[in-house]
């Protein structure tokens, strides 16, 4: 029998809300699993560094803050990630369903959720177009007027 998966749920909660916030310059966290246990395992800045994060042989979670918008209006929108890597087993990736719906106890505020498998998909200019499509209208022109 399966043991259950737990959360280090205060490090999740304070890694979660220091990506919301606007006071700190974090933008993105990685939570992944210790043992049955799923843990903040990183956070910081920049798009290339939240990728570099996400292993072959590994299953964890993202959650990113992506600063949207156009000429005359700019929005934080979150997106919350799965990545289940190449190599990731069938039983763990059959797992992958549960294990997500516990951390979303916690990270339950974003704009888009993909699940992701390889590292060709974790594409920046793919993840705002999914937030565009999840955010309505898109006005802009891309010319301001002086």
């Amino acid at each position: 029998m399966a043991l259950p998966t737990s959360l280090d749920k205060d490090a999740i909660r304070e890694a979660y809300e220091d990506v919301r916030s606007n006071l700190t310059d974090n933008e993105w966290a990685v939570f992944k699993f210790d043992g049955l246990t799923i843990v903040c395992s990183a956070k910081g800045q920049g798009f290339q560094e939240f990728c570099d994060e996400f292993q072959d042989d590994e299953r964890a979670f993202g959650y990113i803050r992506i600063q949207m918008g156009d000429e005359m209006s700019k929005r934080s929108k979150f997106l919350f990630l799965t990545w289940i890597g190449p190599e990731v087993g069938v039983m763990q990736r059959a797992k992958m369903s549960t294990d997500k719906s516990i951390i979303k106890d916690v990270i339950n505020n974003f704009a888009v959720e993909l699940q992701v498998e390889t590292s060709a998909d974790l594409d920046l200019e793919m993840f705002k177009m999914h937030l565009n499509k999840a955010g309505g209208a898109n006005y802009g022109t891309g010319v301001r007027d002086a």
